[in-house]
Parts: structure tokens; sequence; C-alpha cells
């Protein structure tokens, strides 16, 4: 009545802020949900059996199945993240029906057991790749269950994601990078035979060729990497049995990836996507576990490179951090900065007083008009 309340309990807080929280550790509830694309609107909802969580999902076209499509779900039993425990996981294929009112909806065809979870699954050529734990295996289509057909063990920690392009398979790690595999038909093998020389705990990532992969990883760096030149030819050369027999040192792939771009973000690259916006040029989109959308753009010409290069070191003198950070050093934060120039650094030209941009602008030999109309080039090719 005097005004004065008594102080929130932690437990309050938590159960007023945020989602429901469980009464115990590994304690899960999930559920599979058909969305419509246009408005929004949920078509079906199917719930989990209780305290499965699901982990990964995808959609797979079997080459037996007649081009039907099937949605598989991977999901966890009893799991707890620290220490990581878990009782099993499922995967769970489902099948598209038509409703009685005339949507669509999901009905369960079988699962499939598994002793770890299945957190990365993709479509590889009328099968799917599942990574259950470190183990990357191949599944094809059975009456009653899934049929395991191939699988490797020689992974180090634990698959986060699952790339392909032909027979050529990307899988990242959360603790050692990305590794590089090739799928023998003939022999019916999964064979490594690339990966990274640095740990990196990768969350996303994105295939931009069939040799250069885009990862992002939890401390906010995202790095490019490639094949060395000539690994591509003796991998797809269907005459060669070097790739099943050559070994790597200390239990590592014969071949190493090489870096082309590092950048420190400064947040966690929740998705990667190779993809351009309406008349705008290719590009890579991240978003981060803090809502940022962002973009990196390859530059067409060494000319612009440069020009862009130059501009970032006289604005690192002009407009340096409001906390006196030095740019290069926390750009560098993990890993250093390789062939990536700030574009969020080089647009703050544009707020620089008058005299300022002059200055700029003539070590740049060029008109502050100038220099403002080929940042604006820049930001139109993305948008």
């Amino acid at each position: 009545d005097g005004g004065w309340a008594e102080p929130e309990t932690e437990e309050a807080r938590l159960a007023r802020v945020g989602a429901p929280m469980p009464p115990v550790p590994g304690r899960w509830a999930s559920c599979v949900r058909l969305l419509s694309p246009t408005d929004g609107a949920t078509l079906h909802c199917v719930d989990l059996d209780e305290n499965e969580a699901a982990f990964s999902v995808c959609t797979a076209v079997f080459h037996d199945r007649g081009g039907e499509v099937f949605l598989l779900v991977g999901t966890a039993k009893d799991m707890t993240l620290h220490p990581r425990t878990v009782d099993g996981g499922f995967i769970r294929v489902y099948r598209f029906v038509e409703a009685a009112e005339g949507g669509v909806s999901l009905a369960l065809l079988h699962k499939t057991a598994v002793e770890d979870v299945p957190y990365a699954m993709a479509e590889f050529g009328g099968r799917v790749l599942v990574g259950v734990g470190r183990v990357l295996r191949i599944y094809d289509m059975g009456k009653k269950k899934l049929l395991r057909k191939c699988e490797n063990r020689t992974l180090p920690t634990f698959i986060s994601g699952i790339k392909t392009r032909g027979d050529r398979i990307i899988v990242t790690d959360m603790a050692e990078s990305a590794h590089f595999l090739k799928y023998k038909r003939a022999e019916n093998v999964l064979v490594v035979f690339a990966d990274d020389t640095q740990p990196r705990h990768v969350v996303s990532s994105v295939l931009l060729d069939a040799d250069t992969v885009a990862v992002g990883d939890k401390f906010g760096t995202v790095t490019v990497l490639r094949l060395p030149d000539g690994v591509s030819d003796d991998v797809d050369n269907p005459s060669s049995k070097r790739l099943m027999w050559e070994q790597g040192y200390l239990n590592g792939a014969p071949n190493k990836l090489t870096t082309l771009c590092s950048f420190y973000v400064g947040e966690v690259v929740t998705a990667m996507e190779c993809s351009s916006l309406p008349g705008g040029a290719e590009t890579i989109i991240y978003t981060t576990v803090m809502g940022t959308i962002g973009a990196l753009l390859p530059f067409a010409t060494r000319e612009e490179y440069e020009f862009f290069a130059h501009l970032e070191v006289l604005m690192r003198k002009e407009a340096p951090s409001l906390v006196g950070r030095d740019h290069m050093s926390f750009r560098s934060y993990f890993v250093p900065v390789k062939n990536v120039l700030d574009g969020d650094l080089c647009e703050r030209f544009a707020a620089l007083s008058f005299e300022q941009q002059s200055e700029i602008a003539e070590a740049l030999s060029r008109t502050p008009g100038e220099v403002l109309k080929k940042l604006e080039d820049v930001r139109n090719k993305i948008i």
C-alpha cells in the first residue's frame, strides 16, 4: 500500500519472459507444422511423442517411388544438452496427402530408430543422406523403415550440415570445419578426400560451387574454403583408384582446403544462402542470431577492389571507432581478415563532413560525388 513491492524472484522472471521453460533439463516438446507461404496460415500440425525433439527436416524423392515427394524429420528422444546425452533418435517419414477439407496434411509412413541425433539430412541421388551424430549414412526407402545402404564413421565429432553436388558431398562438423567426400557408386563407399587445417565450430554453410564452400562458425567468423588446384580432376577421374587408398597425415584427409576469405561479422551466423535479389547480382546473403541480414558481394574487377581497399584504409583514419578500438583488430578477432572489405565502414563516408570527404576523395583522385556514386552502384548491385 505504501508503494513498496516484493522483489521478483528469478523463477518468476523466467516464467514471465520468453518461451515456457521445461520443469527439468532434458524435457522437450516439438511439432511438425505445415504453413502456407502466402498468408502464414497453419495447414496441418503434428505433435511429436512425449519428450521427442525435432532437429532436422528435408524433403526427398526416392528413385523407386514414382517421383513422389516425402518429408523426413529427424528427432531425438530424452536429450540433454550439457553434457550431451540422448536415449536414441528417429527418422520420421511423412507422406503428403489431401485433407478432407481440401487442404494438405501429413500422414506418418514409418519411423526408423537410430543411435544418436539425426542432426542433418539432405536428398542425394534418389536416396537420403543423414548425419547421425558423427556418422554419415545413406538410407533408401523401405516398406517398414529406411534401409541403411552405406556409411562413413571417420568424421571427427558431430555433423552439423550436409550439402551435395552430384556425387560430391560437403559435410560440416560442429568442431572440425568442413570435409569433402566422394561417393564411389561402384564400390558403394563414402571417401573423405579433403578437410580443413583449422578447427572451426561451423553453424551454417552454403555451397558456392563444386570446389568452394562458405561457412559461418559459432564465434561470428565467415570463411570461404576451396579445394586446391588439380584435386577435382583427380577425384572426378572414373579410372583413378588413388582416392580410395590414399591416406593423409595424423588420420586426416590427403588434401587440405585453402582459405580464400575470412571476415569477423561479430554475431553468430545462423543461416547462409547464395542468391540474388530481384535486379541484383548474385551474393551471399546471411542472417545472424541478433537479427542482422547481411550480404557479401564479389567484386567484378580488380580496379573496383583496389578502389574500395584504398577507401577502407582512409576511412579507418577519418572515422575511428566510438570506443577507440582498432578496426583491423576487430575484423580479425579470431582469424586474420583476408580478402574481404568492410562495406559498413565505407558507407560511413556519406556521414563525414564535406572537408573530410574532399580530403579522402583527393587521395583517391576523385571528387566526393564520384565516391558517393561508387558506393551507390555497389549498393544497387545487391538491392
